[in-house]
């Protein structure tokens, strides 16, 4: 099958004649079958020149990527995943991508997809304000908790810029409480999502300590950035507006890694022993994800983990946009 910017090349340069042909065909003797043949004969010659000229030099650069990636990962005390995908492409690199990790703050994208969700089916506004009361108030990351008993009221956009952004656990169980715990599982199934599911609130430790805790995968955790990115959640509206509170600034380590003025969208998440990150990398010649999971950690090793894949990660994708077929940096513009 020929590969679409080939068979653009073939239809513009050979199956479509120039004047000088056309004019000589007009008076040619050649039967039908011979030109037929001639045009197949000028297509082999040129797939043979229009393709890449050197793939066994690149698979080169990608297995030792996909070394590295491992080396990285094995390295570690605990257990490791990742999941990376070629938004361009849909080349991957997957480390235990199958492995199902506790989730930390990231499992509140999926309760952040649920409220837009239901504001999309007119279940709620996202205008709406609620109260902001004691019962709702935990500790942990955030400023809810340090605001007074029913002082004040947010809308439920606000408590999910608030939930993403600065990570805020009142503000997440106020959406948990509002959306239902039941309702974003089984948007996550419908999503074809069987790894993923939302167990408990935010900061119950009894329920962690039973072991109902929020979990996910690698592989499905990049799933979900993948649905968000093409805009397959629902419509592209709303996607956009989810991307654009996960691309609101925020700590991370992977991209802290990242040249400061590569966009990114992404959530990560921590509890003892516990580091996640989920995150789209908006790099302009070659858009990624990148998901990283560990459960075991010990001391900072995940986060000094993450930074060491996200670079390794935009060294290649900067490569791959940036070159000819033959390795040598250019303009990506002038790339064909």
């Amino acid at each position: 099958m020929l590969k679409p910017r080939i068979f653009e090349l073939f239809v513009k340069n050979v199956a479509q004649p120039s004047r000088l042909q056309t004019r000589c065909l007009r008076y040619s003797t050649v039967t039908d079958a011979l030109r037929i043949f001639l045009a197949f004969l000028s297509l082999s010659l040129f797939l043979n020149s229009a393709a890449v000229a050197q793939p066994e030099n690149w698979k080169l650069v990608r297995d030792k990527t996909d070394a590295r990636l491992r080396e990285i990962a094995g390295g570690v005390h605990g257990a490791m995943g990742v999941a990376v995908l070629d938004l361009k492409s849909g080349e991957h690199f997957a480390i235990n991508e199958n492995l199902i990790f506790p989730q930390g703050s990231a499992i509140k994208i999926p309760i952040l997809l649920e409220v837009y969700k239901q504001a999309s089916a007119d279940k709620l506004k996202l205008s709406d304000l609620r109260w902001l009361n004691k019962t709702d108030q935990v500790g942990g990351s955030g400023v809810l908790f340090e605001l007074g008993d029913h002082t004040s009221q947010l809308s439920i956009r606000d408590l999910g810029v608030l939930m993403i952004v600065l990570s805020d656990n009142t503000a997440t169980n106020m959406l948990i409480e509002l959306v239902g715990m039941e309702n974003v599982n089984k948007m996550l199934a419908a999503l074809g999502l069987q790894q993923t599911r939302l167990q408990r609130k935010m900061l119950n430790t009894a329920a962690s300590g039973r072991g109902e805790e929020n979990i996910a995968t690698p592989a499905e955790a990049a799933r979900i950035m993948e649905i968000l990115y093409r805009g397959e959640f629902l419509n592209r509206q709303v996607c956009d507006a989810i991307l654009a509170i996960l691309k609101k600034p925020k700590s991370g380590s992977i991209n802290a890694a990242l040249p400061a003025d590569i966009p990114v969208a992404f959530k990560p998440g921590g509890i003892s022993g516990v580091a996640t990150e989920w995150v789209i990398v908006y790099l302009k010649e070659r858009p990624y994800i990148v998901v990283v999971m560990e459960n075991y950690a010990m001391g900072e090793e995940a986060a000094a983990a993450m930074k060491e894949i996200s670079r390794t990660l935009y060294d290649y994708f900067w490569r791959l946009g940036n070159a000819t077929r033959h390795g040598i940096y250019v303009d990506p513009m002038l790339i064909k």
